[in-house]
């Protein structure tokens, strides 16, 4: 080969297709059909879940709620229509103090936010009177609470 006749990409002839060109319609599967999972080269793979198909026989949810909550509480305060909570009335406000002597949430008891913010403060009151205990030292000392 001399120096003006050097061989250039442009210049020869292509023999094949590049390997990153679709295939052609004779490679192709017919429009209808796809090839299975595992053939694939970029592993989608089937994961198990079951994708598409009937609504119908999806499992049906149980009337009544439940679910991973359970069923939401009502507030027994407005159940009641109370106005104001009395710190004096220690019987019931035993109900929302854990056997740690913890103030229970409102996820937990139900109480709307209004009635929540009334109640932790009737529980304080009562506590500063020695109406409540303070911690679970206090329960046992006292026994308010059976054990459980």
């Amino acid at each position: 080969m001399s120096e003006t006749e050097s061989p250039t990409p442009s210049a020869e002839a292509p023999s094949a297709a590049p390997p990153s060109s679709p295939p052609s319609d004779a490679e192709r599967a017919p429009s209808g059909e796809r090839p299975p999972s595992g053939d694939r080269g970029y592993g989608g793979g089937d994961r198990g879940g079951d994708r598409g198909g009937n609504r119908d026989e999806r499992p049906r949810r149980r009337p009544g709620g439940g679910g991973r909550f359970g069923r939401r509480r009502v507030c027994s305060f407005c159940v009641d229509k109370v106005v104001s909570i009395d710190y004096k009335e220690a019987s019931r406000l035993r109900r929302y103090i854990s056997d740690r002597g913890k103030i229970e949430p409102r996820r937990k008891t139900g109480t709307c936010a209004k009635h929540q913010r009334m109640l932790t403060l009737a529980l304080k009151r009562a506590r500063h009177l020695a109406l409540l205990p303070f911690t679970a030292q206090h329960i046992q000392l006292t026994g308010i609470f059976p054990s459980r």
